[in-house]
């Protein structure tokens, strides 16, 4: 299953779903959009004009693999970003279900709750963000932190929380 959201969106976004895992999460599109205007929004400025996304909503086995083969790290992760090189599509997020379901379980969060950060970490990658240094790591947790508050969604960083490999890790 494909959706297109509709024309006058900051970041027009495709959606893929490439499992019936994903029925689990039945909102999961929907979450999605959420995610992706409430982050619009927040850094504008960063978003160019007819900025497109694709995100698939994957399992753990395709995750894996294109974390294997993009990254040189053989397991699934929870989201990955993929820059596209130029034009109006920003590039691919690519979400893995069952790392989501886990996390959500190990974290105390709802797994709707966990959909809209990653999908919101990812795209933050791909509008420039990152985490290799420790302020680049604080300011993207601040955006993170401030567009789920917007959301209704507690702190994802408080203390005490883990992010998949372990507590210093970066996803």
């Amino acid at each position: 299953m494909s959706e297109r959201q509709d024309e006058d969106e900051a970041i027009q976004t495709d959606i893929a779903v490439l499992t019936d895992l994903w029925d689990g999460l039945a909102e999961a599109e929907h979450v999605v959009r959420t995610a992706v205007r409430a982050a619009a929004a927040h850094v504008a400025g960063r978003v160019p004009a007819d900025a497109e996304l694709s995100v698939a909503l994957a399992d753990d086995a395709t995750v894996r693999n294109l974390n294997r083969d993009y990254r040189a790290k053989d397991k699934p992760t929870n989201v990955l970003s993929f820059p596209a090189p130029h034009g109006p599509l920003l590039g691919d997020v690519v979400i893995a279900y069952e790392t989501l379901q886990r996390e959500a379980v190990e974290e105390g969060v709802a797994p709707r709750d966990h959909l809209v950060l990653l999908t919101v970490h990812g795209l933050l990658h791909l509008l420039g963000y990152d985490h290799l240094t420790e302020p680049e790591a604080l300011e993207m947790e601040s955006i993170e932190t401030a567009i789920l508050a917007g959301l209704g969604i507690k702190d994802p960083h408080a203390a005490g929380r883990m992010m998949p490999e372990g507590p210093d890790a970066r996803p």
